[in-house]
């Protein structure tokens, strides 16, 4: 390594913290290798579930939160990164060369990066609060200023087409046998596993078989709805939207969906990222068309809303080790 450049301790609790990253089905589909003075962000196609995502696009924006994440937690580490995306056509999965220049962190930088640690994705019923428009107004510049679009979906209409969108998606890939398979391999973890979805963070499924609305549905949950009224769920949904579907449009739009989910839980916002209804062709069209006007395409959903005050904290779920994830290369 550079000796101006941050050392390998330092390298390693910034990956470590841009492995809390959310991914599909927690598969944690990234590698990281350091160079002289630079890290190089790599997708990890070993790790893709191709019943889920068939294109590999939620795996590009699983990468595109983990780099806004690391980026994130180098800024609080003393440490301003230049991002170069996709900085080599001919190599599609080096997704992000990141240099290094020294920076005072500031005390948003501190409070920011402990906002990582924080992060659920939330599966449970929601309350009945509103979540104010200033908030949805906020989160959505946070996703303009990663270069992709946060689009508050508040209109009757809209929402009418992306509740119709979210359940058609479930449907089909519910009927889908190599879709069950992979929910199966990859949900209903122990606690102590290192990725996958931990049944204990998934809702366990009611004798009335309804799932919040309209979220994926996980087997072998364990985790209880918050006890009280059945809440009328002020739900909010900010759709992650790009101007191209290319590598760097959903890149882009990974980091986005970080920066908004860190936001998000800083106002206090229980979150859940929806990816379902975009996996599926039809209903992707439905969502572009329908729901943003054909002015944009839909890359990622985000659940917002208030827990219920009865609500239990959720568990942190386990990472692959750090070990697993980075190396050092001699230049």
């Amino acid at each position: 390594m550079n000796t101006l450049g941050p050392d390998r301790d330092t390298l390693r609790a910034a990956v470590s913290l841009a492995g809390r990253a959310p991914s599909v089905h927690n598969t944690q589909p990234w590698r990281w290798v350091v160079g002289a003075e630079s890290i190089h962000l790599y997708a990890d196609r070993t790790r893709r579930v191709p019943a889920t995502d068939p294109d590999g696009r939620d795996l590009v924006i699983s990468c595109g939160a983990a780099l806004h994440h690391l980026r994130v937690a180098l800024a609080a580490l003393g440490w301003r990164t230049i991002v170069h995306r996709v900085p080599n056509p001919a190599e599609p999965d080096h997704l992000a060369a990141v240099e290094f220049r020294p920076h005072s962190p500031t005390e948003r930088d501190v409070a920011l990066a402990a906002t990582i640690s924080r992060r659920r994705t939330d599966r449970r019923r929601l309350s009945d609060w509103p979540v104010p428009p200033d908030h949805l107004d906020l989160l959505a510049e946070l996703a303009r200023h990663e270069g992709a679009l946060g689009v508050a979906i508040t209109e009757p209409g809209a929402r009418f087409h992306l509740a119709g969108a979210i359940a058609q998606a479930a449907v089909v890939q519910e009927n889908d046998p190599d879709y069950s398979v992979e929910m199966s391999l990859w949900s209903g973890r122990a606690t102590s596993a290192r990725e996958g979805v931990l049944a204990a963070s998934i809702p366990a499924v009611s004798g009335t078989n309804d799932r919040p609305s309209g979220l994926r549905t996980f087997p072998h949950g364990t985790l209880t709805e918050p006890a009280g009224k059945r809440y009328g769920q002020q739900t909010e949904y900010l759709v992650i939207a790009t101007s191209g579907d290319d590598p760097l449009s959903r890149l882009r739009a990974g980091e986005a969906a970080s920066a908004t989910l860190l936001g998000a839980t800083e106002l206090g916002l229980a979150t859940c990222p929806l990816s379902q209804p975009l996996e599926i062709a039809d209903t992707r069209r439905v969502i572009r068309d329908d729901v943003l006007d054909g002015a944009a395409v839909p890359q990622l959903i985000i659940r917002l809303g208030w827990a219920p005050t009865s609500a239990t904290r959720l568990p942190t779920t386990p990472r692959r080790d750090v070990r697993d994830i980075i190396e050092f290369i001699r230049t």
